[in-house]
């Protein structure tokens, strides 16, 4: 079986090193806007230092690999889409097949692979933006100390929380890959069927990332995780 490294080797620069400054952006961003919220009522029962522990487990149990997916559903999942569905309007798809490629091999294992191992790496830089948001905002607004602020993630950040957002962003990225691949194999051979392939992608890998995010809040739920 054929298997185009330097085509791995763009897809996985394009899922990895040029989306990282929107990631940890975009992160860093929903940490801080947590910290603000959970802030704003816990001063008002003298809790604030708890705005760590609503911070730390929602950013590394939910919202960095959720975050992280939807911002590469839009991105990457919409490349892929567009670049495959761009490929089967030219013809070029047919092309490869005549010339006895393996589609699955050559043009979507590779997007496949890399999009599925690098989510993670992205979802841990995730993390770290919004923690570091919540720092900010905890000590900026709240005058907390940053060593206490520190401490208290520590101590509530157990690695079951780590594990979940991990299998979540394994997941997460196999169904964004799958997604785009599809709809861009799927394309009408037209302008406008490339620009509808890509909406599909879009549109569908999110609403499959929140739905598939639920199951996972009720099976950790039931398990107690």
């Amino acid at each position: 079986m054929l298997f185009p490294w330097p085509d791995f080797l763009r897809v996985t620069l394009q899922c990895s090193a040029q989306a990282l400054l929107i990631v940890i952006t975009v992160n860093g961003l929903v940490g801080a806007i947590l910290a603000f919220v959970g802030a704003v009522q816990l001063n008002k029962f003298g809790a604030g230092i708890y705005v760590a522990d609503l911070v730390g487990i929602a950013v590394v149990r939910e919202m960095a690999a959720v975050m992280t997916a939807i911002v590469m559903a839009g991105r990457t999942g919409a490349s892929f889409a567009a670049e495959l569905a761009t490929m089967q309007s030219n013809e070029e798809v047919d092309a490869l097949k005549v010339m006895g490629m393996q589609i699955g091999s050559w043009l979507v294992l590779p997007r496949l692979l890399a999009l599925t191992l690098v989510q993670p790496l992205l979802y841990v830089f995730g993390c770290a933006a919004g923690l570091a948001g919540g720092l900010a905002v905890a000590t900026g607004m709240m005058n907390l100390s940053r060593t206490a602020y520190l401490d208290r993630s520590a101590l509530v950040l157990i690695p079951s929380h780590f594990v979940l957002g991990s299998i979540k962003s394994v997941c997460f990225g196999l169904l964004i890959g799958l997604t785009g691949c599809w709809q861009g194999l799927q394309a009408a051979r037209t302008a406008a069927g490339v620009g509808e392939a890509t909406t599909r992608a879009v549109v569908t890998s999110i609403v499959w990332v929140i739905v598939l995010d639920a199951v996972f809040a009720l099976c950790a739920n039931a398990l107690g995780v």
